[in-house]
């Protein structure tokens, strides 16, 4: 029998002792308080080659969830409530992971935008989010500040330069409680706001929950631990920008959840990096393959990089030879991580044990926290070995985009996530990708997926980089059409078609090269083929 005391209990709902969503929330920001009562004195962060102007150069779990209480009430003392939006115009810092973790625990949704797209597309972003408040970098403040005056957005500064003089982010936060404030959040809040990057159609913003950050940030730390990538002893290297949902899982998944130590680097130089590593003892680090092509082409012999054990990379294909070096010079246990802004990543990772087994672009294995599967344009799944659309389901799913319900519902039929890519299910259920679905070439009746030519291209030793994309064509309806950044400035186009059709069947080798010094890019390397189509669509009449 239930006595009186437990019946007025369960009628006060607003009583402290009786909310659920107090008692069974899940918050971003809580991770760090619980870690920071454990591991108090344990290093955090450390900023690695910065000017003397930045605020913080360590910061232990103690000293982070501090620092995160005194700018979540900041951000309440200015006026801003629960579902506010602030942005960031700024690159990596321990300043970018206090204001993070800060606005988690206050209910203010962040925005990190990516400050070296035009000012346009920038206005655009900060009005659409509706944006109340701005974290700029001194750095990139002469370029924005007349911006933010004409939208009558108030903001302080990051300091990066020596002797810069404005309302800085340690000034902001000095005078402020280190009590964190007491906000009633749940797990389906939105945590934050990410811009798509924009490599097929202009930007849309996906809503992350508490729940989405967390779930792939859990995918991220759980799918490495087992081979020994990610434990308390980590310490891993944030190179890529934390305004993009790759970094910020290796940096949560990787560092905060299992107690680990995270490197915060501004920018990627080879050798600087090298020297992190062997200063910090640096285990782990997420590189793109351009990036950790150029790793290859440093003298190592001067440094210690014996702690550096494995490497994630991501966003693009790597041939197996960078592969088969990687392992041997650098002696790096590497894996390819996969997913998308929409489904917070990794959603998919290609394990150690299959990157010289498998060839092609795989993929790999679905992660705990994610469903897979292939779906035909009629809403079916397929079974293995056959082509359709990659479709997913899990907790790290978006909440939808901002301002967009139509785009929301087409991104969500038949009750799959739909990535807008081809691929299929091999024997061993690892998932290989073909194409992007805008990006597959639609050639005299037949399909070429643009990454298969890539490869074969990328094989070439003369070629740097390569983009495939179908072109308009009076005969062919698409004509595959290569662009292509050469190592060596005396390559012809005619040498590169014949290794072509030495590997490609006929219809697949491009019915034209076009040499390029550079490619239109997105801030994690993707190359934005929808600005080639534009660009190179009258090639042909």
């Amino acid at each position: 029998m239930v006595n009186e005391t437990t019946k007025k209990l369960r009628q006060d709902r607003g009583n402290k002792f009786m909310n659920r969503n107090i008692i069974n929330r899940l918050v971003f920001g809580d991770i760090l308080k619980r870690n920071a009562k454990i591991l108090h004195d344990k290093e955090f962060a450390v900023s690695y080659g910065y000017g003397s102007g930045s605020c913080f150069k360590r910061l232990t779990y103690g000293e982070m969830d501090k620092k995160a209480n005194q700018f979540a009430n900041a951000l309440i003392e200015l006026g801003l409530q629960k579902g506010d939006k602030i942005a960031t115009i700024a690159a990596n810092s321990i300043e970018f992971l206090v204001a993070f973790f800060g606005a988690s625990k206050c209910g203010v949704v962040i925005v990190p935008l990516n400050p070296v797209i035009s000012l346009e597309d920038i206005e655009y972003q900060l009005k659409h989010s509706e944006t109340k408040f701005v974290i700029v970098d001194d750095e990139f403040f002469p370029k924005f500040k007349t911006l933010l005056k004409n939208n009558k957005l108030d903001y302080i500064l990051i300091p990066i330069r020596e002797g810069f003089i404005g309302k800085t982010f340690k000034e902001f936060i000095a005078d402020k409680s280190c009590t964190e404030p007491e906000v009633e959040i749940r797990e389906r809040d939105i945590l934050e706001i990410l811009y798509t990057s924009g490599t097929t159609a202009l930007p849309k913003g996906v809503m992350e929950s508490h729940m989405n950050v967390i779930c792939g940030a859990l995918n991220a730390a759980l799918s490495t631990a087992y081979i020994g990538m990610t434990k308390p002893n980590s310490i891993s290297a944030t190179v890529m920008p934390l305004f993009h949902c790759a970094q910020q899982a290796v940096t949560f998944g990787a560092a905060l959840i299992p107690g680990g130590k995270t490197v915060i680097f501004r920018s990627f130089i080879p050798n600087d990096f090298f020297e992190a590593v062997e200063k910090e003892k640096i285990t782990l680090s997420f590189l793109l393959p351009t990036m950790l092509r150029a790793l290859l082409d440093q003298d190592t012999s001067k440094y210690d990089i014996s702690s550096l054990k494995y490497m994630l990379y991501a966003m693009t294909p790597m041939d197996e030879n960078t592969k088969r070096r990687l392992i041997k010079e650098l002696g790096l246990t590497i894996m390819l991580a996969s997913g998308q802004t929409e489904a917070f990543p990794p959603t998919i990772i290609f394990f150690p044990e299959h990157q010289l087994q498998k060839t092609g672009n795989y993929w790999g294995t679905p992660l705990f926290l994610t469903e897979h599967a292939i779906m035909n344009e009629r809403g079916e799944l397929l079974p293995k070995n056959e082509k359709g659309e990659i479709v997913l389901r899990g907790p790290n799913v978006m909440e939808g985009y901002y301002k967009d319900e139509e785009a929301t519902d087409k991104a969500s039929s038949y009750n799959w996530h739909h990535m807008g890519d081809i691929g299929f299910f091999d024997d061993d259920n690892l998932l290989k990708f073909d194409d992007r679905i805008k990006d597959m070439v639609k050639t005299g009746g037949e399909n070429v997926p643009s990454i298969k030519v890539e490869g074969v291209l990328l094989g070439h030793p003369k070629v740097a980089e390569a983009a495939v994309i179908g072109v308009p064509n009076e005969k062919w309806g698409e004509a595959v059409t290569a662009l292509v950044v050469p190592k060596d400035p005396l390559l012809k186009e005619k040498e590169l078609l014949s290794y072509c059709k030495e590997r490609l069947a006929d219809f697949e080798v491009p019915k034209k090269i076009v040499f390029v010094e550079s490619f239109p890019k997105t801030a994690t390397g993707k190359i934005q083929k929808f600005v080639l189509r534009s660009k190179f669509e009258k090639l042909f009449l």
